[in-house]
């Protein structure tokens, strides 16, 4: 069985790109999903004088673990001002301070999403530059637009996007 590592740029509670990030990774077959919620890793604003005075931080340790044990990640990224999430970006930086291969050379099919009408589109821009420069490879990406309008418990309702994630899908799971 492949683990799967399904996980939302965010720290909110109620954080719409971990439900899509799960709701995803859940669709794909003979396949284990891990969860990494971002409020289950105490991980600080990264420094470099944190850093030298502390090292790294157990947390971040423990991520990375997570990472190297995943066969294949599902990514959503939630975008404020245009870019990451603060508690995102700092995982990140801590992450590539441990290893600059953060997302381990495997599959992963990258997505965003927003309760407006671009979906995430400019971090997700960001991250398809960046995230293979970091180890990504990038099957594929998806940006689901209007969350509430798209998505209930039963996954994507417009059927024109359901389409053109399960073709993502596919090849994702192809990959792994």
């Amino acid at each position: 069985m492949k683990k799967i590592v399904a996980l939302g740029g965010s720290n909110s509670k109620n954080s719409i790109n971990k439900a899509l990030a799960t709701y995803v990774a859940n669709q794909l077959k003979s396949s284990e999903v891990l969860v990494a919620d971002l409020n289950d890793y105490d991980i600080p604003i990264y420094g470099i004088d944190l850093e030298n005075e502390e090292g790294i931080p157990e947390d971040v340790t423990r991520l990375n673990a997570l990472f190297e044990s995943a066969d294949g990640f599902v990514v959503s990224l939630a975008e404020h001002n245009g870019s990451y999430t603060a508690a995102f970006k700092s995982a990140y930086d801590w992450l590539s301070r441990v290893d600059k291969n953060i997302w381990k050379e495997k599959p992963m099919l990258l997505m965003a999403t927003s309760p407006g009408g671009r979906g995430g589109m400019s971090v997700l821009e960001t991250a398809l530059v960046t995230f293979p420069r970091m180890g990504a490879e990038v099957i594929a990406s998806f940006s689901l637009p209007s969350f509430n309008a798209n998505f209930s418990k039963d996954g994507i309702t417009d059927k024109d996007l359901k389409s053109d994630l399960k073709q993502k899908l596919q090849l994702l799971q192809k990959r792994i």
